[in-house]
Protein backbone atom coordinates (compact mmCIF):
# COMPACT_ATOMS: atom_id res chain seq x y z
CA UNK A 1 0.00 0.00 0.00
CA UNK A 2 2.78 2.61 0.90
CA UNK A 3 4.21 2.00 -2.42
CA UNK A 4 1.33 2.63 -4.21
CA UNK A 5 0.96 6.15 -2.43
CA UNK A 6 4.53 6.89 -3.25
CA UNK A 7 3.97 5.84 -6.99
CA UNK A 8 0.36 8.29 -6.93
CA UNK A 9 2.44 11.05 -5.15
CA UNK A 10 -0.75 11.08 -2.24
CA UNK A 11 -0.33 10.26 1.09
CA UNK A 12 -2.54 10.56 4.50
CA UNK A 13 -5.26 12.61 4.06
CA UNK A 14 -3.96 13.33 0.60
CA UNK A 15 -4.91 9.61 -0.29
CA UNK A 16 -7.86 9.54 1.59
CA UNK A 17 -9.28 12.54 -0.59
CA UNK A 18 -8.04 11.51 -3.48
CA UNK A 19 -9.90 7.98 -2.97
CA UNK A 20 -13.06 9.56 -2.07
CA UNK A 21 -13.19 11.44 -5.20
CA UNK A 22 -12.96 8.22 -6.96
CA UNK A 23 -15.36 6.54 -4.87
CA UNK A 24 -17.54 9.47 -5.61
CA UNK A 25 -17.33 8.61 -9.26
CA UNK A 26 -17.77 5.51 -9.36
CA UNK A 27 -21.06 5.80 -7.10
CA UNK A 28 -22.35 8.06 -9.76
CA UNK A 29 -20.92 5.96 -12.66
CA UNK A 30 -22.77 2.74 -10.91
CA UNK A 31 -26.21 4.60 -10.89
CA UNK A 32 -26.21 5.46 -14.33
CA UNK A 33 -24.99 1.95 -15.35
CA UNK A 34 -27.89 0.54 -13.58
CA UNK A 35 -30.79 2.25 -16.20
CA UNK A 36 -28.37 2.19 -19.08
CA UNK A 37 -29.85 -0.88 -21.74
CA UNK A 38 -27.97 -3.80 -22.44
CA UNK A 39 -24.74 -2.97 -24.48
CA UNK A 40 -26.97 -4.04 -27.97
CA UNK A 41 -28.06 -1.01 -29.67
CA UNK A 42 -25.99 1.45 -27.67
CA UNK A 43 -24.34 4.23 -29.72
CA UNK A 44 -20.75 3.69 -30.28
CA UNK A 45 -18.94 5.93 -27.69
CA UNK A 46 -17.11 8.95 -28.69
CA UNK A 47 -13.73 8.84 -29.93
CA UNK A 48 -11.03 10.22 -27.31
CA UNK A 49 -10.06 14.07 -28.48
CA UNK A 50 -6.84 14.28 -30.15
CA UNK A 51 -4.02 16.32 -29.51
CA UNK A 52 -5.34 19.50 -30.69
CA UNK A 53 -8.55 18.93 -29.57
CA UNK A 54 -7.06 18.23 -26.19
CA UNK A 55 -4.43 21.30 -26.25
CA UNK A 56 -7.27 23.34 -27.78
CA UNK A 57 -9.77 23.21 -24.73
CA UNK A 58 -6.59 23.29 -22.47
CA UNK A 59 -6.09 27.03 -23.23
CA UNK A 60 -9.44 28.26 -23.73
CA UNK A 61 -9.83 27.06 -20.11
CA UNK A 62 -6.33 29.05 -19.27
CA UNK A 63 -5.41 25.44 -17.97
CA UNK A 64 -1.66 23.61 -18.71
CA UNK A 65 -1.60 21.41 -22.10
CA UNK A 66 1.36 19.12 -23.28
CA UNK A 67 4.48 20.41 -25.22
CA UNK A 68 3.39 17.54 -28.11
CA UNK A 69 -0.03 18.57 -28.04
CA UNK A 70 0.48 22.21 -27.84
CA UNK A 71 2.96 21.90 -31.14
CA UNK A 72 0.09 20.41 -33.05
CA UNK A 73 -2.78 22.70 -32.08
CA UNK A 74 -0.56 25.63 -33.00
CA UNK A 75 0.24 24.10 -36.46
CA UNK A 76 -3.40 23.39 -37.11
CA UNK A 77 -4.09 27.47 -36.54
CA UNK A 78 -1.29 28.52 -38.65
CA UNK A 79 -2.51 26.64 -41.57
CA UNK A 80 -6.07 27.87 -40.72
CA UNK A 81 -5.20 31.67 -40.37
CA UNK A 82 -3.17 31.51 -43.77
CA UNK A 83 -6.63 30.35 -45.59
CA UNK A 84 -8.66 32.24 -43.58
CA UNK A 85 -6.69 35.61 -41.75
CA UNK A 86 -9.99 37.25 -40.38
CA UNK A 87 -11.02 34.26 -38.23
CA UNK A 88 -10.96 36.29 -34.67
CA UNK A 89 -10.98 33.87 -32.42
CA UNK A 90 -8.37 31.11 -34.23
CA UNK A 91 -6.34 33.94 -33.61
CA UNK A 92 -6.94 34.11 -30.46
CA UNK A 93 -6.53 30.46 -29.68
CA UNK A 94 -3.25 30.67 -31.20
CA UNK A 95 -2.01 33.70 -28.89
CA UNK A 96 -3.31 31.70 -26.11
CA UNK A 97 -1.41 28.83 -27.28
CA UNK A 98 2.19 30.72 -27.43
CA UNK A 99 1.62 32.07 -23.83
CA UNK A 100 1.28 28.56 -22.49
CA UNK A 101 4.30 27.23 -24.87
CA UNK A 102 6.63 30.15 -23.65
CA UNK A 103 5.57 29.38 -19.92
CA UNK A 104 6.41 25.58 -20.85
CA UNK A 105 9.78 25.81 -22.46
CA UNK A 106 11.14 28.84 -21.45
CA UNK A 107 11.46 30.47 -24.43
CA UNK A 108 10.13 34.14 -23.96
CA UNK A 109 10.69 34.49 -27.77
CA UNK A 110 7.07 33.05 -27.73
CA UNK A 111 5.41 36.16 -26.01
CA UNK A 112 5.93 38.49 -28.80
CA UNK A 113 4.33 35.67 -31.03
CA UNK A 114 1.34 35.55 -28.79
CA UNK A 115 0.84 39.05 -28.65
CA UNK A 116 0.94 40.01 -32.29
CA UNK A 117 -1.62 37.24 -32.37
CA UNK A 118 -4.04 37.81 -29.63
CA UNK A 119 -3.83 42.22 -31.10
CA UNK A 120 -4.48 40.82 -34.87
CA UNK A 121 -7.91 39.17 -33.03
CA UNK A 122 -8.27 42.40 -31.39
CA UNK A 123 -8.15 43.73 -34.63
CA UNK A 124 -10.53 41.83 -36.70
CA UNK A 125 -12.77 41.24 -33.74
CA UNK A 126 -12.72 44.54 -31.64
CA UNK A 127 -16.36 44.13 -30.05
CA UNK A 128 -16.83 42.21 -27.18
CA UNK A 129 -13.83 39.65 -27.84
CA UNK A 130 -13.26 38.20 -24.58
CA UNK A 131 -11.39 35.70 -25.68
CA UNK A 132 -8.15 37.86 -26.81
CA UNK A 133 -8.85 39.75 -23.58
CA UNK A 134 -8.29 36.80 -21.44
CA UNK A 135 -5.42 35.50 -23.49
CA UNK A 136 -3.88 39.30 -23.40
CA UNK A 137 -4.09 39.20 -19.58
CA UNK A 138 -2.32 35.61 -19.47
CA UNK A 139 0.26 36.74 -21.47
CA UNK A 140 0.56 40.23 -18.99
CA UNK A 141 0.75 37.33 -16.68
CA UNK A 142 3.34 35.27 -17.89
CA UNK A 143 5.70 38.55 -18.21
CA UNK A 144 5.00 39.84 -14.92
CA UNK A 145 3.45 42.47 -15.94
CA UNK A 146 0.73 42.16 -13.43
CA UNK A 147 -0.84 45.85 -14.00
CA UNK A 148 -1.14 45.57 -17.50
CA UNK A 149 -2.56 42.15 -16.37
CA UNK A 150 -5.24 43.77 -14.10
CA UNK A 151 -6.38 46.08 -17.06
CA UNK A 152 -7.08 42.98 -19.27
CA UNK A 153 -8.50 40.80 -16.87
CA UNK A 154 -10.65 43.58 -15.76
CA UNK A 155 -12.16 44.18 -19.48
CA UNK A 156 -12.87 40.51 -19.97
CA UNK A 157 -14.96 40.54 -16.67
CA UNK A 158 -16.72 43.92 -17.65
CA UNK A 159 -18.18 42.42 -21.38
CA UNK A 160 -18.38 38.76 -20.15
CA UNK A 161 -19.08 38.30 -16.43
CA UNK A 162 -20.48 35.25 -16.38
CA UNK A 163 -17.75 33.44 -18.37
CA UNK A 164 -15.64 31.68 -15.47
CA UNK A 165 -12.27 31.90 -17.36
CA UNK A 166 -11.63 35.19 -17.24
CA UNK A 167 -11.28 35.27 -13.60
CA UNK A 168 -8.01 33.30 -12.40
CA UNK A 169 -5.82 35.26 -13.96
CA UNK A 170 -7.41 38.67 -12.73
CA UNK A 171 -6.70 37.09 -9.32
CA UNK A 172 -2.65 36.49 -10.51
CA UNK A 173 -2.85 39.70 -11.27
CA UNK A 174 -4.39 41.38 -8.65
CA UNK A 175 -1.80 39.11 -6.31
CA UNK A 176 0.76 40.29 -8.35
CA UNK A 177 -0.02 43.87 -8.01
CA UNK A 178 -0.38 43.53 -3.98
CA UNK A 179 -4.10 43.99 -3.85
CA UNK A 180 -5.02 41.14 -1.85
CA UNK A 181 -8.52 42.07 -0.80
CA UNK A 182 -9.60 42.70 -4.87
CA UNK A 183 -7.92 38.59 -5.20
CA UNK A 184 -10.73 37.65 -2.30
CA UNK A 185 -13.46 39.36 -3.71
CA UNK A 186 -12.87 37.79 -6.97
CA UNK A 187 -12.04 34.54 -6.03
CA UNK A 188 -15.24 34.68 -4.39
CA UNK A 189 -16.98 36.11 -7.56
CA UNK A 190 -15.86 32.88 -9.25
CA UNK A 191 -16.54 30.40 -6.88
CA UNK A 192 -20.06 31.74 -6.38
CA UNK A 193 -20.20 31.22 -10.81
CA UNK A 194 -18.81 27.97 -9.78
CA UNK A 195 -22.08 27.30 -7.42
CA UNK A 196 -24.27 28.80 -9.72
CA UNK A 197 -23.46 27.44 -13.24
CA UNK A 198 -21.81 23.79 -11.86
CA UNK A 199 -18.64 24.20 -12.93
CA UNK A 200 -16.03 21.61 -11.81
CA UNK A 201 -13.11 22.88 -13.76
CA UNK A 202 -10.14 22.04 -11.52
CA UNK A 203 -8.56 25.09 -12.44
CA UNK A 204 -10.79 26.78 -10.37
CA UNK A 205 -10.19 25.15 -7.03
CA UNK A 206 -6.14 25.30 -7.90
CA UNK A 207 -6.35 29.20 -8.05
CA UNK A 208 -8.24 29.62 -4.58
CA UNK A 209 -5.57 27.28 -3.07
CA UNK A 210 -3.09 30.29 -3.77
CA UNK A 211 -5.63 32.68 -2.47
CA UNK A 212 -5.62 30.09 0.53
CA UNK A 213 -1.91 29.85 1.06
CA UNK A 214 -1.29 33.76 0.59
CA UNK A 215 -3.78 33.91 3.74
CA UNK A 216 -1.92 32.06 5.74
CA UNK A 217 -4.47 28.89 5.29
CA UNK A 218 -2.18 25.89 4.81
CA UNK A 219 -4.39 23.62 5.22
CA UNK A 220 -6.77 25.08 3.32
CA UNK A 221 -4.51 25.14 0.57
CA UNK A 222 -3.48 21.78 0.60
CA UNK A 223 -7.13 20.18 0.97
CA UNK A 224 -8.27 22.67 -2.42
CA UNK A 225 -4.95 21.42 -4.29
CA UNK A 226 -6.07 17.30 -3.75
CA UNK A 227 -9.34 17.74 -5.01
CA UNK A 228 -7.78 19.58 -8.21
CA UNK A 229 -5.69 16.41 -8.25
CA UNK A 230 -8.28 14.48 -8.67
CA UNK A 231 -10.80 16.17 -10.86
CA UNK A 232 -8.10 16.86 -13.11
CA UNK A 233 -8.70 15.98 -16.86
CA UNK A 234 -5.49 15.52 -18.64
CA UNK A 235 -1.79 14.60 -18.25
CA UNK A 236 -0.62 17.95 -18.03
CA UNK A 237 -3.31 19.39 -15.78
CA UNK A 238 -2.78 16.74 -13.32
CA UNK A 239 1.06 16.95 -13.58
CA UNK A 240 0.41 20.74 -13.09
CA UNK A 241 -0.88 20.67 -9.93
CA UNK A 242 0.18 17.92 -8.71
CA UNK A 243 3.73 20.13 -9.25
CA UNK A 244 1.80 22.67 -6.80
CA UNK A 245 0.75 20.49 -4.14
CA UNK A 246 4.58 19.38 -3.88
CA UNK A 247 5.95 23.23 -3.98
CA UNK A 248 3.14 23.27 -0.35
CA UNK A 249 4.73 20.53 1.17
CA UNK A 250 8.31 21.80 0.24
CA UNK A 251 7.21 25.36 2.07
CA UNK A 252 6.25 23.13 4.91
CA UNK A 253 9.56 21.31 5.13
CA UNK A 254 8.04 17.60 4.22
CA UNK A 255 10.94 16.69 2.03
CA UNK A 256 9.15 13.06 1.50
CA UNK A 257 6.17 14.52 0.54
CA UNK A 258 7.55 16.95 -1.59
CA UNK A 259 9.05 14.02 -3.33
CA UNK A 260 5.99 11.88 -3.71
CA UNK A 261 4.16 14.65 -5.07
CA UNK A 262 6.79 15.47 -7.75
CA UNK A 263 7.34 11.50 -8.99
CA UNK A 264 3.41 11.19 -9.41
CA UNK A 265 3.59 14.58 -11.84
CA UNK A 266 6.25 12.66 -13.45
CA UNK A 267 4.45 9.75 -14.22
CA UNK A 268 1.39 11.82 -15.47
CA UNK A 269 3.32 13.76 -17.36
CA UNK A 270 7.07 13.32 -18.26
CA UNK A 271 7.82 16.27 -19.61
CA UNK A 272 7.10 18.50 -17.14
CA UNK A 273 9.92 20.57 -15.80
CA UNK A 274 8.70 21.76 -12.44
CA UNK A 275 8.49 18.16 -11.59
CA UNK A 276 12.24 17.79 -12.11
CA UNK A 277 13.27 20.59 -10.70
CA UNK A 278 10.89 20.07 -7.11
CA UNK A 279 12.47 16.50 -6.86
CA UNK A 280 15.99 18.41 -7.26
CA UNK A 281 15.20 20.63 -4.64
CA UNK A 282 13.91 17.94 -1.68
CA UNK A 283 17.23 15.58 -3.25
CA UNK A 284 19.41 18.36 -2.50
CA UNK A 285 17.85 19.12 1.08
CA UNK A 286 18.41 15.33 2.00
CA UNK A 287 21.59 15.36 1.44
CA UNK A 288 21.58 13.51 -1.82
CA UNK A 289 23.57 16.07 -3.62
CA UNK A 290 24.69 14.09 -6.89
CA UNK A 291 21.11 12.89 -7.87
CA UNK A 292 20.14 16.54 -7.26
CA UNK A 293 22.68 17.63 -9.67
CA UNK A 294 21.32 15.55 -12.67
CA UNK A 295 17.59 16.60 -11.83
CA UNK A 296 18.45 20.38 -12.16
CA UNK A 297 20.33 19.74 -15.52
CA UNK A 298 17.42 17.98 -16.63
CA UNK A 299 14.95 20.48 -15.93
CA UNK A 300 17.44 23.13 -17.52
CA UNK A 301 17.18 20.51 -20.75
CA UNK A 302 13.54 21.28 -20.52
CA UNK A 303 12.61 24.90 -19.95
CA UNK A 304 15.36 28.23 -19.61
CA UNK A 305 13.88 28.72 -16.06
CA UNK A 306 16.47 31.59 -14.85
CA UNK A 307 14.93 30.35 -11.23
CA UNK A 308 16.01 26.43 -11.50
CA UNK A 309 19.57 27.86 -12.91
CA UNK A 310 20.24 29.74 -9.98
CA UNK A 311 18.90 27.13 -7.33
CA UNK A 312 21.92 24.69 -8.91
CA UNK A 313 24.12 27.41 -8.67
CA UNK A 314 23.28 27.73 -4.84
CA UNK A 315 23.96 23.89 -4.85
CA UNK A 316 27.50 24.05 -6.09
CA UNK A 317 28.25 27.37 -3.64
CA UNK A 318 27.32 25.40 -0.95
CA UNK A 319 28.89 22.14 -1.73
CA UNK A 320 32.21 24.89 -1.78
CA UNK A 321 32.12 24.35 -5.98
CA UNK A 322 32.36 28.10 -6.18
CA UNK A 323 33.91 28.40 -9.69
CA UNK A 324 31.19 25.87 -11.16
CA UNK A 325 28.74 28.31 -8.97
CA UNK A 326 29.93 31.29 -10.33
CA UNK A 327 29.38 29.71 -13.88
CA UNK A 328 26.01 29.53 -13.54
CA UNK A 329 25.14 32.80 -11.88
CA UNK A 330 26.49 34.16 -15.23
CA UNK A 331 23.75 31.47 -16.89
CA UNK A 332 20.97 33.36 -14.52
CA UNK A 333 22.11 36.46 -15.95
CA UNK A 334 22.00 35.21 -20.09
CA UNK A 335 18.66 34.03 -19.20
CA UNK A 336 17.00 36.97 -18.01
CA UNK A 337 19.05 39.27 -20.78
CA UNK A 338 16.89 37.24 -22.72
CA UNK A 339 13.68 37.42 -21.56
CA UNK A 340 13.63 40.98 -20.91
CA UNK A 341 14.45 41.27 -24.29
CA UNK A 342 11.09 39.49 -25.20
CA UNK A 343 9.15 41.98 -22.55
CA UNK A 344 9.71 40.21 -19.54
CA UNK A 345 9.79 41.86 -16.04
CA UNK A 346 12.27 40.23 -14.13
CA UNK A 347 13.11 42.86 -11.63
CA UNK A 348 11.85 41.19 -8.85
CA UNK A 349 14.03 37.88 -9.40
CA UNK A 350 16.86 40.01 -10.95
CA UNK A 351 16.77 42.66 -7.93
CA UNK A 352 17.13 39.25 -5.01
CA UNK A 353 19.65 37.71 -7.04
CA UNK A 354 21.96 40.90 -7.04
CA UNK A 355 21.04 41.46 -3.38
CA UNK A 356 22.56 37.77 -2.35
CA UNK A 357 24.91 37.11 -5.18
CA UNK A 358 25.72 40.37 -7.08
CA UNK A 359 25.84 44.70 -6.47
CA UNK A 360 23.45 45.11 -3.63
CA UNK A 361 22.92 49.09 -4.23
CA UNK A 362 22.02 47.82 -8.27
CA UNK A 363 19.30 45.32 -6.58
CA UNK A 364 17.75 48.56 -4.56
CA UNK A 365 17.65 50.51 -7.49
CA UNK A 366 15.79 47.81 -9.36
CA UNK A 367 12.99 46.70 -6.67
CA UNK A 368 12.36 50.53 -5.92
CA UNK A 369 10.91 50.48 -9.33
CA UNK A 370 9.27 47.30 -9.02
CA UNK A 371 7.81 48.40 -5.58
CA UNK A 372 6.64 51.63 -7.01
CA UNK A 373 5.01 49.78 -10.16
CA UNK A 374 3.36 46.55 -7.91
CA UNK A 375 3.85 46.78 -4.00
CA UNK A 376 3.20 43.21 -3.57
CA UNK A 377 4.64 41.56 -0.45
CA UNK A 378 6.96 39.65 -2.55
CA UNK A 379 8.35 43.14 -3.84
CA UNK A 380 8.67 44.27 -0.20
CA UNK A 381 10.21 41.43 1.32
CA UNK A 382 12.98 41.71 -1.51
CA UNK A 383 13.81 45.27 -1.34
CA UNK A 384 14.09 45.12 2.77
CA UNK A 385 16.66 42.01 1.76
CA UNK A 386 18.43 43.89 -0.66
CA UNK A 387 18.40 47.96 1.70
CA UNK A 388 20.12 45.69 4.49
CA UNK A 389 22.43 44.09 2.25
CA UNK A 390 23.09 47.79 0.85
CA UNK A 391 23.35 48.62 4.56
CA UNK A 392 20.36 50.57 5.23
CA UNK A 393 19.24 48.30 8.15
CA UNK A 394 15.92 50.81 9.05
CA UNK A 395 14.74 51.30 6.12
CA UNK A 396 14.92 47.80 5.62
CA UNK A 397 13.20 46.61 8.10
CA UNK A 398 10.05 48.79 7.34
CA UNK A 399 9.74 46.68 4.80
CA UNK A 400 10.30 43.15 6.00
CA UNK A 401 7.86 44.11 8.77
CA UNK A 402 5.25 44.65 5.85
CA UNK A 403 5.36 41.24 4.89
CA UNK A 404 3.50 40.11 7.71
CA UNK A 405 1.27 43.04 8.85
CA UNK A 406 -1.89 41.79 8.41
CA UNK A 407 -3.63 45.04 7.37
CA UNK A 408 -1.62 45.15 4.51
CA UNK A 409 -2.49 41.29 3.22
CA UNK A 410 0.94 40.52 4.95
CA UNK A 411 -0.49 36.82 6.44
CA UNK A 412 1.38 33.95 4.35
CA UNK A 413 3.94 32.26 6.06
CA UNK A 414 7.27 32.34 4.63
CA UNK A 415 10.17 31.20 6.34
CA UNK A 416 12.37 33.35 3.50
CA UNK A 417 10.49 36.12 4.82
CA UNK A 418 10.82 35.31 8.52
CA UNK A 419 14.63 34.81 7.83
CA UNK A 420 15.01 37.72 6.08
CA UNK A 421 13.14 40.14 8.78
CA UNK A 422 15.23 38.05 11.42
CA UNK A 423 18.59 39.16 9.89
CA UNK A 424 17.67 43.04 9.83
CA UNK A 425 16.07 43.02 13.48
CA UNK A 426 19.44 41.24 15.02
CA UNK A 427 22.03 44.20 12.29
CA UNK A 428 20.14 46.44 14.36
CA UNK A 429 20.72 45.12 18.05
CA UNK A 430 16.97 43.44 17.99
CA UNK A 431 18.13 40.09 19.85
CA UNK A 432 14.81 39.17 20.77
CA UNK A 433 12.76 39.82 17.89
CA UNK A 434 15.67 38.44 15.73
CA UNK A 435 15.53 35.27 17.70
CA UNK A 436 12.02 34.70 17.30
CA UNK A 437 11.80 35.27 13.72
CA UNK A 438 14.53 33.15 12.62
CA UNK A 439 13.31 30.20 14.89
CA UNK A 440 9.81 30.92 12.77
CA UNK A 441 11.62 30.59 9.95
CA UNK A 442 13.46 27.04 11.21
CA UNK A 443 10.03 26.03 11.67
CA UNK A 444 8.33 26.98 8.87
CA UNK A 445 10.99 25.20 6.81
CA UNK A 446 14.04 24.03 8.06
CA UNK A 447 15.49 23.79 4.56
CA UNK A 448 14.00 26.52 2.97
CA UNK A 449 17.73 27.44 1.22
CA UNK A 450 20.56 25.82 0.90
CA UNK A 451 22.77 29.31 1.78
CA UNK A 452 20.51 30.83 4.23
CA UNK A 453 19.21 27.76 6.50
CA UNK A 454 22.63 26.83 7.98
CA UNK A 455 23.00 30.74 8.73
CA UNK A 456 19.87 30.93 10.48
CA UNK A 457 20.60 27.80 12.76
CA UNK A 458 24.13 29.10 13.31
CA UNK A 459 22.60 32.24 14.37
CA UNK A 460 20.58 30.96 16.75
CA UNK A 461 22.80 29.20 18.26
CA UNK A 462 25.16 32.43 18.97
CA UNK A 463 22.09 34.42 20.12
CA UNK A 464 21.53 31.35 22.62
CA UNK A 465 18.24 30.99 24.81
CA UNK A 466 16.17 33.74 25.94
CA UNK A 467 17.27 35.81 29.16
CA UNK A 468 15.25 35.11 32.38
CA UNK A 469 15.78 38.98 33.03
CA UNK A 470 13.69 41.49 32.58
CA UNK A 471 13.74 43.94 29.71
CA UNK A 472 15.50 46.85 31.90
CA UNK A 473 18.30 44.78 33.19
CA UNK A 474 18.92 43.00 29.97
CA UNK A 475 19.25 46.27 27.57
CA UNK A 476 21.44 47.90 30.60
CA UNK A 477 24.07 44.76 30.72
CA UNK A 478 23.44 44.02 27.10
CA UNK A 479 22.40 40.30 27.22
CA UNK A 480 20.70 38.34 24.31
CA UNK A 481 17.43 38.36 24.55
CA UNK A 482 16.71 42.03 24.07
CA UNK A 483 17.89 45.44 22.05
CA UNK A 484 21.58 46.15 22.32
CA UNK A 485 22.60 48.10 19.55
CA UNK A 486 26.22 47.62 20.14
CA UNK A 487 25.93 44.08 20.49
CA UNK A 488 28.07 42.16 17.25
CA UNK A 489 26.25 40.57 14.34
CA UNK A 490 26.44 36.84 14.54
CA UNK A 491 29.38 35.40 12.72
CA UNK A 492 26.94 33.36 10.83
CA UNK A 493 25.12 36.45 9.71
CA UNK A 494 28.07 38.64 8.89
CA UNK A 495 28.63 35.94 6.30
CA UNK A 496 24.62 35.29 4.52
CA UNK A 497 25.76 37.17 1.65
CA UNK A 498 26.91 34.66 -1.30
CA UNK A 499 29.06 34.29 -3.85
CA UNK A 500 29.44 37.10 -6.07
CA UNK A 501 28.01 36.33 -9.88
Amino acid sequence: MESEKRRFGVTGRTMRRALGWTMAASAVLGGVLMVLPDDEGKPPAAPAPGPKARARAAVAAGGPATLPDLTQLIRDRERRLRRSPQDGRSWAVLGAAYVERGRRTGVAADFPRAERALRTSLKVRPSRNAEAYDGLAELAGARHDFRTARQWGEQAVRVAPERWTSYPPLIDAYDGVGDYKAARVTLDRLLALRSRFDVTAPAVTARAARVYWDQGRREDAAAALSEAVARAEGPAERATYLVQAGEIAWQRGDLEESLDYDTAALHADPGEPGAVAGRARALAALGRTRAAERAYRSALTRTRSPRYALELGELYESLGRQSEARTQYRTVRKVVRADTKAGVNRDLFLGLFEADHGDPEKAVGLLRAEWERQPSLRAADALGWALHRAGEDEEALRFATRTTDRAHGGEVRSALYAYHRGVIEYALGLQGPARRHLAEAMRLNPYFSLLHAPVAKEALGELGEPSDKGPAEVEKQGLPGGPSPSAPTPTAVRRSGGTSA
